[in-house]
């Protein structure tokens, strides 16, 4: 019996989800204080950033393609279980550029089959035209984890630094594993069989419709993870020139942030539902226009009111995130059963591969619009690189709009 609403069982999907996210945002909230305690340069910053958004990348098209052929109930378990172990040992061993690349980079990698792997999961489990809404508090919980990091990490980070912050939310991956085991233990998700006849050059290369989402989801994933890993010390930036410093401006910073993700977490829930009722390809349009709008401008605003800021980051939140849930959901629904694991990690190859760039050329153009000035460089300067996710943002625009062009294919039956 397909389920048609949200129930218990979803709460405790999307309960081990925030705590698996809170582990998403340590690096990025403590930032700011890591530069300097680290001696990181802006492009040395990106590197642990995309190193990480890398091997999540490549893990998740490994253990995509895993669930195919094994549970993706085994999967997503197995996965959290290494993501526990993973988080410790990043928050416990990490102390310089070198051990924080090595680590983090393993975490990513490890987290790999948590996300692809509970859309199969849910997707097994709802109707379609229930889907938008469970994908939706899924992906809204995954904000609520990263907006906890970041509330966490703002009171942590000037209370005991990054080693408090980071040992707080590391542990969340631990927490995830048992909501997850205690979640599932109970729940059978079958194993598609595959068609002689079905090849994945036909259904997932050869599915137009598929094809435009995964590349809307891959220019979304270059907007979305390069603001995600910038926005906390762009932030304690502004914070800065307002007149704060060091880890208060750290922490300020890191809190603010958090309201940009429980915005991403509204716009989630309510994206989800919208596009059941009002169609998948305009509810993608509007926020994606919206979020290219804002990395636009976003990073201009420096030294303006903080009222104006937190008003535009707000809405950036809200529409950065906001056509995620739908661009998953769509994708489950044009694609051959037996082929979506390969689908969502194909999808997440090229989105968290273009997601692992993102903060690498975000930070090299941070450094370039911001010289050395005897011997320090002072960043000032963000609107250059916020604009190049912005072209990002457009390229979504323009996937999804070539996708709500094409012929409206029936949802496939539960």
């Amino acid at each position: 019996m397909k389920r048609t609403r949200f129930d218990w069982w979803l709460a405790g999907i999307c309960a081990g989800r925030v705590c698996n996210g809170l582990v998403f945002m340590a690096y990025a909230a403590a930032l700011p204080i890591l530069q300097q305690e680290w001696a990181l340069s802006g492009v040395q910053a990106g590197s642990i950033a995309g190193g990480f958004q890398l091997a999540y990348a490549v893990s998740l098209i490994v253990f995509s393609g895993l669930a195919d052929r094994i549970s993706a109930r085994t999967v997503y378990l197995w996965s959290l279980f290494a993501s526990a172990i993973c988080a410790l040992a990043f928050a416990l061993l990490a102390r310089d550029f070198v051990s924080g690349l090595i680590f983090h980079t393993l975490l990513g990698f490890s987290l790999g089959g948590t996300y692809t792997t509970g859309i199969m999961i849910i997707a097994d489990q709802y109707v379609p035209n229930s889907r938008g809404m469970a994908v939706g508090f899924f992906i809204a919980s995954t904000s609520c984890g990263y907006a906890l990091s970041l509330v966490i990490s703002g009171i942590a980070l000037p209370i005991g630094g990054y080693r408090l912050s980071f040992l707080l939310t590391c542990l969340g991956p631990t927490l995830a594993f048992l909501l997850a085991w205690m979640t599932l233990r109970d729940t059978v998700v079958p194993v598609q069989p595959r068609q002689s006849q079905h090849k994945f050059t036909t259904q997932v290369l050869g599915n137009r419709r598929a094809m435009l989402l995964i590349w809307g989801y891959t220019f979304h994933n270059w907007e979305l993870q390069g603001m995600w890993s910038w926005t906390p010390a762009f932030m304690a930036a502004c914070l800065g020139a307002a007149g704060l410093t060091g880890v208060k401006a750290a922490g300020a910073g890191a809190n603010i942030v958090a309201l940009f993700h429980f915005m991403g977490l509204l716009a989630s829930l309510s994206a989800g539902v919208l596009s059941d009722r009002l169609g998948r390809g305009q509810v993608m349009f509007v926020m994606a226009a919206v979020s290219a709008i804002c990395s636009l401008t976003f990073g201009w605003t420096i030294g303006v009111p903080l009222t104006v800021i937190i008003g535009v980051g707000t809405v950036y939140g809200l529409s950065s995130l906001g056509d995620s849930p739908v661009l998953s959901a769509a994708l489950t629904e044009v694609t051959e059963p037996s082929y979506l694991g390969a689908a969502l990690g194909l999808r997440s190859l090229l989105g968290f591969g273009a997601g692992a760039i993102a903060p690498l050329a975000f930070g090299a153009i941070l450094d370039w619009s911001n010289p050395l000035a005897d011997g320090q460089r002072r960043y000032i300067t963000w609107g250059w690189a916020f604009s190049v996710l912005g072209l990002g943002g457009l390229g979504a625009v323009w996937a999804i709009y070539r996708y709500g062009r094409q012929r409206e294919i029936p949802q496939r039956p539960a």
